[in-house]
């Protein structure tokens, strides 16, 4: 019932028209984010992209539902994988949004004021219907997305500091030196010895300096893992020196009942690599 190809001709021909009336609405005094930039590249970019949205929004009005949602795909992910709006409140681009819908509905009320007594108000009442829905579904898309991607990118950059955390460095004569810093929890432990065991591998370390000079707190489940992996790369020929054990890790060490005696242990970083040498 809401299909109507006037009506479609007559918002498509205003899709400019939109996206210009509507980035003048923003108050750029109050705007955050995507909608405060005063870079020229970034303004332009913004409207092209609100222009897109007005050129498949307008589709509904011709177009079955399931294609017109498909459609509409590439233009909701292309918004919420965006740095610019990944990098502004969801709150914020949601009223944008409401924005939007509500230019809709005020052209709704002028097309139909150009076609007095052409249209019931059945037909007129399922036009509006159909920009709050659509918009609705729009929205919680948006949403739904934007949130999925941000969380997918805060892992990814989460993982990249882990590894980067704990690098295994290369030395002279297939000897590396692991420096390990800050607080080390369960988490990081496992990807500490993933990691390891990869890079030991790689660069064809033979000899690995631990040094945890660097670490503040360790609790017994993270002992456990460090020696557990001090005993994996005796197993792949790599031997290990620790070097700056704290006296609380290696009270915790002890009270757990792990044994130093096949493991070279040295005061410092500079007596470990000083006596291979």
């Amino acid at each position: 019932m809401h299909r109507d190809k006037a009506l479609h001709s007559f918002l498509i021909e205003k899709t400019w028209q939109l996206t210009e009336d509507w980035y003048r609405s923003i108050d750029k005094s109050q705007a955050t984010g995507v909608y405060a930039s005063t870079n020229p590249e970034t303004i332009k970019t913004l409207k092209e992209q609100n222009h897109e949205f007005h050129v498949h929004f307008c589709e509904v009005f011709v177009t079955e539902e399931n294609k017109f949602l498909k459609d509409f795909e590439k233009w909701v992910l292309m918004i919420a994988q965006d740095d610019e709006h990944l990098n502004t409140p969801v709150t914020v681009i949601m009223k944008e949004f409401f924005n939007v819908q509500k230019q809709y509905l005020r052209l709704i009320k002028e097309f139909v004021s150009l076609h007095k007594g052409e249209y019931s108000q059945t037909t007129i009442d399922a036009w509006n219907n159909i920009i709050i829905e659509t918009f609705n579904k729009i929205v919680t898309w948006f949403v739904e997305e934007n949130q999925k991607y941000s969380q997918e990118k805060l892992i990814a950059q989460q993982e990249m500091i882990n590894e980067l955390s704990s690098p295994v460095i290369a030395l002279n004569n297939h000897m590396g030196l692991l420096p390990l810093i800050g607080i080390i929890d369960t988490q990081r432990a496992k990807l500490i010895v993933e990691n390891t065991l990869e890079q030991c591998t790689e660069k064809e370390i033979t000899h690995l300096f631990i040094d945890l000079s660097g670490v503040l707190i360790i609790d017994t489940m993270v002992a456990q893992q460090i020696f557990s992996l001090i005993e994996t790369l005796g197993l792949i020929g790599v031997k290990c020196t620790l070097s700056g054990i704290r006296p609380e890790i290696a009270l915790t060490a002890v009270q757990l009942g792990l044994s130093f005696e096949k493991v070279s242990i040295k005061s410092s970083l500079a007596q470990a690599i000083g006596s291979q040498q």
